[in-house]
């Protein structure tokens, strides 16, 4: 009788289990090493990261760096000043993030020495390295140029002004982008906030905005870029406005700037606070402003005696016909005549003033009424005044 097969498998034998503990002991250690290393790569790619993005890294990251970025910026570092002094100059300036990383960066690459003084192109797409390079490399001499615009210049005017000056070779691009502001809503809140409540009407919705100043800039540099430095300046002017707008019932950061347009038009500086009171006075009364300078932007001219067609003139900018503000700015005011809109004489306020008009056509002086019959009798005592200024003007 012949026996059956069992059936049970073949087990292993020692020497194969001996021969597959070994080579586990071997590879065990190196497993485990590289299980480790990309633990460990994880984390530090994680950490550098977020290092990178938060204190390294570009401040703007919207968007690749072009040649001619409208994000870049004249940067002028005194003769002198320390790696601490250059890193607290460019965070407040918006360029980089924080002052300490740009020192531990500059140190670290033994770059500290040899950070130049000068007027550098600097943009906030850039990161610490390349800005730290840029400072500390010898570069071919770019030209600058000085340019400055008025207070109480219209878009228009400004335009022309920096024609006339050879900073553009003609206005037309700098009044395309002056007329939607589309190209700067994303980067300044007052100007998206303008866009959301601007009347289709409206002539230029940057009109207001450009901060009337003195600017340096390089030749050459695109329409945008000017553009740019004239909203930062304008940023920080309404940083007042923003504090004092806490109050629900306050009037809007374009209202201000609507307002602030028409006192500097209206009068002279040491007369801009009793103009806003004027103003503010009648806006709360539910009265028109009748402001002759809304009617002067409409055409163009600055004649002081309006006829009756130029005041009937059927316009959201007229405001003998429409109730409360103009639809936008007149102007572009100076920093006065916006914290006048946001502080009218209080003597002024209380006392009900409601009129004003011109007394001495050369020097600007105002005469101020209470009730419409002194406005009239003051009308009437400077009318001719005003008529004989015109027939000079020529307005």
């Amino acid at each position: 009788m012949t026996a059956g097969k069992s059936g049970r498998g073949k087990r292993k034998s020692p020497k194969a289990l001996r021969a597959v503990e070994t080579l586990w002991g071997a590879l065990r250690p190196v497993c485990v090493f590289v299980v480790s290393l990309c633990l460990v790569a994880g984390v530090l790619y994680t950490g550098f990261q977020f290092v990178y993005s938060h204190y390294i890294g570009p401040v703007d990251t919207s968007g690749a760096l072009l040649q001619d970025d409208p994000t870049y910026r004249v940067v002028t570092i005194k003769s002198g000043s320390t790696v601490s002094a250059i890193g607290r100059q460019l965070a407040q300036e918006g360029i980089i993030r924080s002052k300490a990383v740009f020192q531990y960066t500059a140190d670290f690459l033994s770059k500290g020495p040899k950070l130049q003084a000068g007027s550098f192109l600097l943009s906030p797409k850039m990161s610490i390295m390349q800005i730290i390079d840029t400072l500390s490399t010898m570069q071919e001499s770019r030209k600058t140029m000085m340019i400055t615009t008025i207070e109480g210049s219209t878009v228009e005017q400004m335009a022309q002004s920096l024609v006339e000056q050879g900073a553009l070779e003609d206005s037309a691009r700098f009044l395309a982008l002056c007329k939607t502001g589309e190209a700067f809503c994303d980067d300044y809140d007052f100007i998206a906030s303008a866009m959301e409540t601007a009347s289709p009407q409206r002539t230029y919705l940057l009109e207001g905005y450009l901060f009337p100043d003195t600017y340096e800039i390089y030749v050459g540099a695109s329409e945008e870029t000017i553009i740019r430095k004239m909203l930062d300046r304008m940023k920080e002017m309404l940083a007042l406005a923003n504090a004092h707008l806490d109050d629900e019932d306050a009037m809007t950061i374009d209202e201000v700037v609507t307002l602030a347009s028409m006192i500097e038009k209206e009068a002279k500086r040491s007369d801009f606070d009793k103009v806003s009171a004027v103003f503010h006075n009648r806006l709360s009364q539910g009265m028109k402003l009748q402001s002759d300078v809304t009617v002067h932007y409409i055409t163009g001219k600055r004649n002081m005696v309006l006829t009756a067609q130029e005041l009937a003139i059927d316009s959201p900018y007229n405001t003998y016909v429409t109730q409360g503000l103009p639809a936008g700015p007149v102007c572009c005011p100076s920093q006065y005549a916006l914290e006048a809109a946001l502080y009218p004489n209080e003597t002024y306020l209380d006392s009900g003033m409601l009129y004003f008009c011109a007394a001495d056509p050369e020097s600007g002086e105002l005469v101020f009424a209470k009730t419409l019959a002194e406005h009239e009798a003051n009308v009437a005592k400077y009318r001719d005044l005003w008529a004989a200024y015109d027939a000079q003007t020529g307005q």
